[in-house]
């Protein structure tokens, strides 16, 4: 078994619905998320996106291949309505693979743990608060070393806290 950390959020349409929604199904293909983040409202990052995104971090345990993960979201994504218009645009749902466990996957449309980690406020936020002290494979510094490490600068603040 691997401890997958996945990012869900979205910036159109119920967005708090949507979160559960996706929350559910993950949860009926990898089991009840083990833990789970607050849902934070966070400013778009890059790209296209113009709406404030909810995002939340599950954390799951899972003997599932990566290639099944990453098909098992795509699905996700769709039945919550995505649609793959444009590069960081607007959207009802999106799910990354931040990590999955301590492997380093690079392969044409997968790499984990997520490229941007590092980078991204509204990502390591909520990676602070499930899971701290949790290693990069990559970069050698824990979630707290990495946000306080991080040049964005946009808002995050916190929605509501995680409803378990």
């Amino acid at each position: 078994m691997e401890k997958l950390i996945l990012i869900v959020g979205g910036n159109l349409g119920d967005r708090l619905a949507l979160i559960q929604n996706a929350r559910m199904q993950l949860d009926k293909i990898f089991g009840i998320s083990t833990t789970s983040s607050s849902i934070f409202e966070t400013e778009a990052w890059g790209g296209m996106s113009t709406g404030n995104y909810l995002n939340q971090v599950l954390v799951f345990q899972t003997d599932q291949k990566p290639r099944q993960i990453l098909n098992a979201i795509w699905e996700i994504e769709s039945s919550c309505g995505r649609e793959r218009l444009e590069k960081w645009g607007d959207r009802t749902m999106d799910i990354d693979i931040l990590y999955f466990g301590e492997n380093i996957i690079q392969e044409p449309g997968l790499i984990i743990p997520h490229p941007h980690i590092s980078k991204r406020k509204f990502v390591l936020e909520p990676l602070v608060e499930v899971i701290p002290d949790f290693i990069h494979p990559i970069l050698g510094k824990n979630q707290v070393q990495l946000l306080e490490a991080c040049d964005d600068h946009s808002k995050v603040i916190k929605y509501q806290k995680s409803p378990e």
